[in-house]
């Protein structure tokens, strides 16, 4: 088994569990869940916007480690003060060392938020809603295209805008009506190799009217000048700056970078 496979195996273990422990009713009488969700879509049109999407992530299965003292609470203000267009929060526990407890801190701050975890099930599309996340992240490689379309369509049903991660040419044919962006993973999620190369080569396919994102492998100002050249509008980045000792200050340099 592939890193990947590994990942969902895990996953549909814990979804079992944490409908016992949280049913899906327990989830909508969240505080949360009834909110208005914030538009990303909406933000990253703007001329003026980052377009940075800044995560926040204590480690990886292909990294290890990356930053387990960072506050994320600190982090994000720092991000949003800084310029971020949007929040993306890491609530894979076992693999990532996130959790849900990270996106209801992180939704103090009043910009939209994708909730980053590997979504399967409808019960997932719930507790995203219910932790208070604006966006909802569905993997091509990790769904059929009739699930993924099912879990779509319930996130627009609840208010949750739809990020469509893909990766190669044949994972074009996911994209339908209730995705709001398309976001091209320059990291294989079977073998987490990265080849920059794959968001310039696949924009150009990914249909007019569905918002570009460019994910991972993002390290220069040059990669988000030459990305938005290629019609990107929003760039995914976070192993950059949660490497740092202080995300939030790696974050403004680097903003500071683009402005220049």
């Amino acid at each position: 088994m592939n890193i990947l496979d590994n990942i969902i195996a895990y996953k549909k273990e814990e979804i079992e569990v944490r409908k016992l422990l949280v049913p899906e009713e327990a989830l909508k009488q969240s505080s949360l869940f009834s909110r208005t969700c914030l538009s990303l879509k909406k933000v990253l049109e703007e001329e003026k916007t980052t377009g940075i999407i800044a995560e926040f992530k204590r480690k990886s299965p292909s990294k290890g480690n990356i930053n387990q003292t960072a506050a994320i609470k600190k982090v994000v203000t720092d991000y949003a003060a800084y310029g971020a267009s949007a929040l993306s929060i890491l609530t894979d526990h076992h693999f990532f060392g996130g959790s849900s407890e990270d996106m209801v801190i992180a939704r103090e701050i009043d910009i939209p938020i994708l909730r980053k975890d590997f979504i399967i099930d409808p019960y997932q599309v719930i507790a995203t809603k219910a932790m208070g996340a604006d966006v909802l992240l569905l993997i091509a490689s990790c769904l059929s295209k009739t699930t993924l379309k099912e879990l779509a369509a319930y996130a627009k049903e609840l208010g949750l805008e739809v990020l469509l991660e893909i990766h190669t040419e044949k994972e074009l044919e996911y994209i339908n009506d209730d995705i709001d962006l398309v976001g091209v993973n320059n990291r294989n999620l079977k073998s987490f190799e990265v080849d920059i190369n794959h968001s310039i080569s696949l924009g150009n396919m990914i249909p007019q009217g569905k918002i570009r994102i460019a994910e991972s492998g993002i390290n220069s100002v040059e990669m988000i000048h030459t990305f938005r050249q290629h019609g990107y509008k929003g760039f995914l980045i976070g192993e950059m700056f949660m490497k740092e000792k202080d995300p939030g200050l790696a974050f403004r340099n680097f903003v500071a970078g683009i402005k220049q």
